[in-house]
This record gives structure tokens, C-alpha cells and sequence, in this order.
């Protein structure tokens, strides 16, 4: 059967409807998601409006990110979480085009990630980790310095205990694609996406009933997603709850090199130091945390090219020598939605408001989450329960609680 294109829910400039059964506040990466997996569940056919205050999506963090999975965690949780996502990315046109000419495979390259331990207690982190890893399935292996040596030649491994590494569904993946066909798929099966910027809510008792837009429309809902990346805790802060979720701003700088690496391709390597630098054509993606490392304004890219010189280079140039000779070709500062208590997501709904739904605080693990929050979020919407995979420990009951998700491998 010949694929028959079907048109598109409009971008508007105001809802074209006074009530939704679900509105979605944000419609980057997760917000889309979410509309594409609730739209096409065989078990829902209500009415989705996306509220995105910049249709452009230039300054979200799904513009800015790295565009990596990894297996690499610590709590069997992520691991399963992260498992899916490559399953998914795998079947990306089968699940969601394919007859559709316009949706294509997800690019992915297996060069994995790289851990590298320098001291004793993350060697020994190391290990705990890769036992849990591979018992869940993934290809995690231990690395001896002799070992790293002779398949990477250009690390300098005197100073390394040990290195941890992963080449079956880890490394880059086109996550940009995926947005792109989340969102057509989504306003193919009727989503609406509007341009606007939610300022309130009306709370009746145990429901969120309605949505205020800055523009003064009023906008009815059957249930709430708060998708707001950097945002969220402003977002959630209008139906009374407290969030600690905040912007937390990340430089990436891409760099070219003199000499090329001999030797097998590199892998997302985390280097002791904190720095962090893969491929990315042949050109190479680098970058750290800041220290300090405060909150900042969800409008505030202004780039630090101090940490560049004095943190990044010297690292790079420490553990790839052939680094020493490198020139920045471009750089850009994003945000982590950065979650203070445990650095994980928040996901459901809030225990006494639970058409108030929370996707929030991924702190740079977003896009490789987002096809097993999409799919959660539309089954606790659908069934009242998740089906799939049980998000409950990563629920909001653990912000009232103040009891962390424990995961050890954050970068």
C-alpha cells in the first residue's frame, strides 16, 4: 500500500480550542515525546495542545546537547531506561513512520563511552558498576591500562588504574531527527502546538482546571505535563509546588586537531579530571562542569572561555598528547536542568494533583530518556499506571521525602 501523507495540526498563535484533554507545557524533546507517544497510544483519543514559548527551539537544551546514550549507570533503573532508548533509536522508522518517505533511521555510532579511573575508589565504582551493568545486559567490560593502551594508543594511561567501557548501544545518536519526526508524527495524529508562554494556574482542590497563557487566554485541561526543561520549577511553582529543579549552564567547545588519532576511534571519554570530549566527524566535542557551578537565569548563555584554557585544554592535552596542538572551531553554553537533590528526573504525577504530571530535572541525560519518559507519561495518563517500566521510584513522593535516587554515575 502506497504511504498517504496525512496534513498537519497547525502551529498556532492562539489555541484553537477553549479545553484539551492533556496540555503540555514545553514542546522540545520531551514535551514532543510525550505528544507523539500519547497521540499514536492504540488507548487514547483525546485532544493534546503543546504550549512552546519559541517555536525556533534555538535556545532549548535539545538544541544544545551532546546527543549521546550510554548504558553506563549505576541503578539498574537507568540502565533499563537507557536500554530502551537504544532499542527504540534501533526501530526508529518502524515505530513511528514506517511508510512515511519523510521519517528516516536514526544515525547512531557505537564508539561508546570511556570511564577512566585514576584512584582506587572509582576503580572499584567502576567495577561495582560494570557487575550490574552486564547482569542486566549491557557490554560493559574493565579495561587495564595495558589493555586501553593497545586498542587506543593515544591515551597516556600512566596515571590510570583502570577504565571502563562499552561499545554495544553507546556513542552518538541523531537526535535532532528524532525531534524533528516526534513533532510531525505528533501534529500528523492531531497534536496542536501554539506559541505562548503558560503564566498560571487554577487549582480546584485536587485538579489543575484550567491554564493561563501570557496573551490572557484561559485554557481548560483534563491533566497538565510539565515539560518545561529549565523552567520546570517556575511551571510547577504555579500549581503550588516546590521543584528543585534549575538552570545550571554547560560550555561545549568543538575542536580540530593537528595530528589524527592512530588507533581504534576514540570513545566519549570521561577523563578523571572531569572533562569529557568524543567525536564528531573529524572534528572533536569537549566540555566540563564549571566550579563553582551556580544556577543561573534560563536566558543566560554567555560563554566562560577561561575554562577552556585553564581546565579542558590541559586535561586534553594531559590524556591524548596529540592534543596539545588543537584550535577551537566553535563553542556554544547550553543548560543542564539540574536537579539539586539527586541529579535524576522527576516523572508522574504529584501524589494529592495527579492530573499535574511532572517530566522534569533529566540534568543532561534528556535525550537518551526521553523515549522511556515519553512512553511512561502516556501510559500513567492512559492507564493511571505505567505498564512498561515502572518510573515510580523517580516519582515527585521522593521530593516531599527528601530521600535520593541513588546513581553514582553522573557527569
Amino acid at each position: 500500500m502506497s504511504y498517504e501523507a496525512r496534513s498537519l495540526a497547525p502551529v498556532t498563535d492562539a489555541p484553537t480550542n477553549e479545553s484539551y484533554d492533556v496540555v503540555i507545557i514545553g514542546g522540545a524533546i520531551i514535551g514532543s515525546a510525550v505528544a507523539w507517544f500519547l497521540a499514536e497510544h492504540y488507548q487514547f483519543d483525546g485532544s493534546i495542545l503543546v504550549v512552546e514559548r519559541d517555536m525556533t527551539f534555538t535556545n532549548c537544551s535539545t538544541a544544545h546537547t551532546n546527543s549521546c546514550m550510554r548504558q553506563q549507570f549505576s541503578n539498574p533503573l537507568n540502565v533499563k531506561i537507557s536500554q530502551y532508548a537504544a532499542e527504540f533509536v534501533r526501530e526508529f522508522k518502524a515505530l513511528v513512520g514506517p511508510d512515511d518517505p519523510e521519517v528516516h533511521d536514526v544515525a547512531v555510532e557505537h564508539f561508546g563511552y570511556m570511564y577512566l579511573a585514576a584512584d582506587q575508589p572509582f576503580a572499584e565504582t567502576l567495577r561495582v558498576n560494570q557487575a550490574l551493568q552486564a547482569e542486566l545486559g549491557a557490554g560493559t567490560r574493565i579495561y587495564t591500562p595495558d589493555e586501553i593502551k593497545a586498542e587506543y594508543p593515544y591515551y597516556n594511561v600512566d596515571d590510570l588504574i583502570c577504565g571502563s567501557h562499552n561499545k554495544v548501544d553507546e556513542g552518538y545518536f541523531d537526535s535532532g531527527s528524532m525531534f524533528d519526526a516526534w513533532r510531525r508524527k505528533a501534529r500528523q495524529a492531531g497534536v496542536e502546538y501554539t506559541r505562548g508562554e503558560v503564566v498560571t494556574m487554577e487549582r480546584s482542590g485536587d485538579r489543575i482546571s484550567s491554564v493561563t497563557l501570557a496573551s490572557g487566554r484561559v485554557v481548560a485541561c483534563g491533566a497538565v505535563v510539565n515539560a518545561a526543561g529549565p523552567r520546570a520549577s517556575t511551571v510547577a511553582a504555579m500549581a503550588g509546588f516546590d521543584l528543585p529543579v534549575e538552570p545550571r549552564k554547560r560550555f561545549t567547545f568543538m575542536v580540530d586537531v593537528a595530528e589524527p588519532l592512530e588507533g581504534s576511534r576514540l570513545p566519549l571519554t570521561i577523563d578523571p579530571s572531569g572533562v569529557h570530549v568524543r567525536p564528531e566527524g573529524t572534528s572533536y566535542m569537549t566540555g566540563c562542569s564549571p566550579n563553582p557551578d551556580p544556577a543561573v537565569d534560563p536566558d543566560d548563555f554567555t560563554m566562560d572561555d577561561d575554562i577552556f584554557e585553564e581546565k579542558i585544554w590541559p586535561a586534553l592535552a594531559h590524556r591524548i598528547p596529540a592534543f596539545e596542538r588543537l584550535k577551537v572551531a566553535t563553542r556554544w553554553a547550553g543548560h543542564y536542568a539540574h536537579n539539586r537533590l539527586d541529579h535524576n528526573v522527576v516523572v508522574g504525577p504529584h501524589p494529592e494533583v495527579d492530573n499535574f504530571v511532572f517530566a522534569n530535572g533529566f540534568s543532561g541525560h534528556g535525550l537518551q530518556q526521553s523515549p522511556a519518559i515519553g512512553r511512561g507519561v502516556a501510559e500513567r495518563i492512559v492507564f493511571g499506571q505505567y505498564r512498561t517500566l515502572d518510573l515510580s521510584p523517580l516519582g515527585y513522593q521522593r521530593i516531599l521525602d527528601a530521600e535520593a535516587f541513588v546513581e553514582t554515575a553522573v557527569i
